[in-house]
């Protein structure tokens, strides 16, 4: 197995491109590895992410006029933006979902999907074997119970897959809050979907605006 380690094997955002597939209600409808809440809010906010980063993210669907259009909370985050719809199963089987993808030119190839054991496994395990470097973020993820979906993590991890959290992939885009550009968007991304992370900042706003109370005469 090759190591995926080193300050080059962070991801950055002028290297990633993201691909998010299936988060459709077919699949929802029978997600029993997470709680389909936390499923809709991470890829949510692992959308609004990668936008604010300036991150390419391709948008897929399988069979969509039966299986439902893509969550309206991630295609609101690309309005106008066409989601690209599939009769493979394996998104890396389909030419115009791949030459999108290599269109970008990024190397670093991001995933996650429903569901996990299929529809994340399948396109992750054959990029992997052609030379991408792939990260699977596993909470905008999920599968038909808790077996399959950490089943499919294990195998993706024995193919050299990378497993990561949405605040995770954030905040690698991120790397240092010196670099003020996307800063603002990234908290206000916090602030909406990290919960008790963006209450707490939220509640350090309200004391820091606080005054201070004046001292009895």
């Amino acid at each position: 197995m090759n190591f995926r380690n080193g300050l080059d094997s962070l991801l950055r955002p002028e290297a990633s491109v993201l691909v998010l597939i299936d988060h459709q209600p077919y699949q929802l409808a029978n997600l029993n590895s997470h709680d389909p809440h936390a499923v809709v809010n991470a890829s949510t906010a692992l959308a609004k992410s990668a936008k604010a980063f300036g991150v390419p993210t391709i948008l897929t669907s399988v069979v969509a006029d039966r299986g439902g259009l893509i969550f309206s909370q991630i295609t609101d985050v690309f309005p106008g933006q066409e989601v690209i719809d599939r009769t493979f199963i394996n998104t890396w089987q389909d030419k115009k979902v791949v030459d999108a993808v290599k269109a970008t030119g990024r190397k670093q190839l991001i995933i996650a999907g429903l569901w996990t054991e299929i529809c994340v496994a399948m396109p992750a395990i054959q990029a992997l074997g052609e030379g991408w470097d792939v990260t699977v973020v596993t909470d905008a993820s999920g599968g038909v119970s808790v077996e399959a979906h950490e089943v499919a993590i294990q195998r993706m991890i024995r193919a050299g897959a990378n497993m990561m959290t949405w605040m995770a992939v954030a905040a690698e885009w991120q790397r240092d809050w010196a670099r003020t550009e996307h800063a603002a968007d990234l908290t206000e991304i916090l602030k909406q979907h990290a919960a008790g992370s963006g209450i707490a900042y939220m509640w350090e706003q309200q004391l820091l605006n606080t005054p201070v109370p004046k001292s009895a005469a």
